[in-house]
């Protein structure tokens, strides 16, 4: 069977990420284009990123990134959110999918941005997963004790790039989908600038000196794939039950389709 064309009435975009920083990392133009395109939108995260400091307690560092998250989502238009789940511990569990689900109930999004399945880091890698079951079944009544919305339904569903465009092995991502965010590259680099508590971060843990140019960079060599300033690149999910259209694609139609 062949999934339908329906392009939403509900716009209501989520980037359902692992941590603080991810989505302005990866979607933030896209989400800042949508925005511009009269849509609501949510950023949130699993975790607090509460192993993301040298100095800092959990409970501190957890503190600071997430106003550093509403800060940032603030600058798009957007509400930030966080499930509190333990940074760099994320697991498919029954208590985390009951979480993701709960959300997308509260938020009924029928657009829907999480994290490759095969990255750098497992709790990308769980955060889509959890992104992908809660994307499929929280329109089920059974699912949730939260009411069920009025405009829940399956949502249009995207995987955001890997670091450095690769997965976990280092293989090169091939993406479905490229969105022009040349307009929208500053802004989002105000964005992860709000961030400022992952400076010594990710210099002393990952080895990224300049986490901003680095955003840039990935930015521009994906706009020069698809012929524009900057981009985005992402896979989407075209299983059974999903929109198989790319919605993206057609919201934005000067955008090319990688090959």
């Amino acid at each position: 069977m062949t999934n339908t064309h329906r392009t939403p009435e509900h716009k209501v975009a989520l980037a359902f990420m692992a941590h603080p920083d991810d989505a302005e990392m990866a979607c933030a133009g896209t989400l800042i284009r949508l925005a511009q395109a009269g849509w609501q939108i949510h950023i949130a995260t699993v975790t607090a990123g509460d192993c993301g400091s040298q100095t800092m307690g959990p409970s501190e560092i957890a503190r600071v990134r997430i106003a550093e998250g509403t800060r940032a989502a603030e600058l798009a238009g957007a509400e930030f959110h966080c499930l509190e789940e333990p940074d760099g511990r994320v697991v498919y569990d029954r208590q985390a999918l009951q979480k993701s689900i709960d959300l997308f109930r509260r938020i009924a999004p029928s657009l829907v941005i999480t994290m490759p399945m095969s990255d750098y880091h497992s709790d990308h890698e769980i955060t889509g997963k959890l992104g992908r079951a809660a994307s499929f079944v929280y329109a089920a009544p059974n699912a949730s004790d939260v009411p069920v919305p009025d405009d829940a339904a399956v949502p249009f569903l995207y995987y955001c790039d890997g670091m450095e465009g690769r997965d976990r092995m280092g293989t090169p991502i091939e993406p479905t989908t490229y969105v022009d965010i040349t307009e929208q590259l500053e802004l989002k680099a105000s964005m992860l600038a709000c961030h400022e508590s992952q400076r010594e971060w990710l210099l002393s843990h990952n080895g990224m000196d300049d986490y901003l140019d680095a955003m840039k960079q990935h930015s521009i060599e994906r706009g020069r794939q698809c012929g524009v300033g900057a981009a985005e690149a992402f896979v989407q999910h075209r299983g059974h039950g999903h929109p198989a259209d790319d919605l993206l694609l057609e919201m934005f139609a000067h955008v090319e389709r990688a090959h």
